[in-house]
């Protein structure tokens, strides 16, 4: 063959011809195989202008943990009307409000059949205990988005003390629907508000060691009230759920949850320290309960008067329980909420002060002094923030461009999604995963390490998947896989969240 030819059939071809001449055979070229991941990535790619289409794929898509989820918040209004009517509770006229018995007087309508005795009633009452149809200056609208927001604890309140096994029920099912396999919800068993509130009169002098002694006699008790109620809580979600029948079943009793004991910040430090001593005891008493937080808003005027106090108040108690993990809330402010002083310090005395292995909602970090030293602080030390979207444009209107969401990834911290309230702001963990998507950019990539990352900065105990040896990509574990699932909560939740991205990512879908 000329070496005029072989130049035009180039080298590869030039091979192949040889081998033929001398009989042998040629091998197609192969292409480098496309893995299940790369296929449901490109897939995303192509419809994520689609929001219908989009919305669908992420319904389905496995999402590991929701870590910032609060009980109260979780149910939506129609559960709560419902449990009022259940309770023999009232809805008070003309502005909606959940209220006690007798429902006979002047203002006070029985809830139970609101619905379908005066339709326009119940959907007035939808509107007042969420953030359904709200529209700023609208008649009976609170003043803005946070306002609403808050409002809305006091209003179906009285239909949720009582109910905290209904509200569990609720958690686990909104979970399923979303493919959550394991919720941190911040559920407090009433016995913890009763303690706070028994020490509220007592004389404060700061000096928190003299506190916690005098306060310690009386905690044992509280934490076996405590118990007991959670034990009757989930034993009515479980009989709620049917879980005696339908408990090897996919769906909401498949659901693990696990609880963080709160602190109530907008309240005297007598009652704050009193609360937060019996949590941090509580977490160490019940393995249930995996660490503490605190909540209230944080603009609250007792809150930003008395934030360094608390923040102070958790450095002592953690020295004295280090093993009680905390995920504090922190940043929950925006400019024009507070003085901009207040917006300086709150993420990094929560992180240097209070210790928190994780951040909630975390807004303000651009404002706060010296924040890329902290943002660097918080990568090196692996201190998660937990994002809740549609909460942070509800309350504050921060989001898109506005939400540090993006400044947080480059800056190298741990960042997952959650829901925050999500039947308060009428959403649910799949449009987290949806505005992620939409408004931040974020790609299938991202999301699944997000959801991967959901469960590496868990509370859960035990050791980690991703310091074993256990391969995700064999269904079957081995024997020294095996033995550590059955010892890790942590590994085992993980093994479940690969083992469910390997069935999402090999379903069939469309080119």
């Amino acid at each position: 063959m000329a070496a005029g030819v072989k130049r035009r059939m180039g080298a590869a071809t030039w091979a192949g011809a040889m081998l033929l001449a001398a009989g042998g055979q040629v091998l197609a070229a192969s292409k480098p195989a496309v893995t299940p991941e790369a296929r449901t990535a490109a897939y995303f790619d192509s419809i994520v202008h689609d929001r219908a289409q989009l919305r669908l794929f992420l319904q389905a898509m496995p999402k590991g943990g929701d870590l910032h989820n609060h009980l109260w918040g979780a149910p939506y209004a129609e559960d709560f009307l419902a449990w009022a009517g259940e309770d023999g509770l009232c809805v008070t006229t003309p502005r909606p409000t959940i209220a006690a018995a007798p429902c006979d007087g002047p203002g006070k309508v029985p809830a139970k059949g609101l619905a379908q005795r005066d339709p326009a009633l119940y959907a007035q009452a939808i509107d007042a205990l969420s953030m359904r149809n709200y529209t700023p200056g609208a008649e009976g609208a609170e003043a803005s988005g946070h306002d609403q927001f808050f409002s809305t604890f006091d209003r179906f309140g009285a239909a949720a003390v009582d109910n905290i096994g209904p509200m569990l029920a609720v958690t686990r099912e909104l979970a399923a629907i979303d493919h959550v396999g394991y919720v941190e919800s911040q559920a407090n068993p009433n016995a913890l508000h009763d303690f706070g509130a028994q020490a509220e009169g007592t004389a404060w002098n700061g000096d928190f060691a003299a506190t916690l002694a005098a306060l310690e006699p009386k905690m044992p008790e509280a934490i076996a009230k405590a118990r007991r109620e959670m034990d009757a809580a989930e034993a009515e979600a479980a009989r709620r759920l049917d879980c005696a029948r339908a408990a090897a079943e996919d769906g909401p009793c498949q659901v693990e949850v696990r609880y963080q004991a709160f602190v109530e910040r907008a309240q005297p430090p007598s009652f704050v320290f009193a609360q937060m001593a019996l949590a941090f005891a509580l977490v160490e008493a019940d393995p249930r309960f995996v660490g503490v937080n605190i909540v209230n808003p944080e603009d609250h005027p007792t809150s930003l008067a008395d934030y360094s106090l608390h923040m102070r108040m958790f450095q002592f108690l953690a020295a004295r329980h280090p093993t009680v993990r905390r995920a504090l809330h922190a940043g929950e402010l925006a400019p024009g909420l507070t003085p901009p002083r207040d917006l300086t310090f709150h993420i990094r005395e929560a992180v240097e002060i209070a210790g928190a292995q994780r951040i909630g909602h975390g807004v303000d970090i651009a404002h706060e002094t010296g924040a890329s030293a902290l943002l660097a602080r918080m990568a090196r030390d692996r201190v998660a923030v937990e994002i809740n979207l549609t909460s942070n444009d509800g309350i504050l209107g921060v989001k898109g461009a506005d939400h540090p969401l993006a400044l947080y990834r480059r800056a190298g911290v741990p960042v997952v999604l959650s829901t925050d309230d999500e039947g308060v702001s009428r959403g649910d963990m799949t449009q987290e995963y949806l505005r992620a998507a939409t408004e931040q950019g974020l790609r299938y990539a991202d999301l699944k390490a997000m959801a991967r990352d959901s469960l590496e900065y868990a509370f859960l105990p035990g050791a980690s998947l991703r310091t074993s040896a256990c391969d995700p990509a064999i269904a079957t574990p081995n024997a020294a896989c095996a033995k550590l699932l059955a010892a890790s909560p942590k590994a085992s939740a993980q093994w479940r969240l690969e083992q469910a991205f390997s069935a999402f990512e090999r379903a069939p879908r469309l080119p």
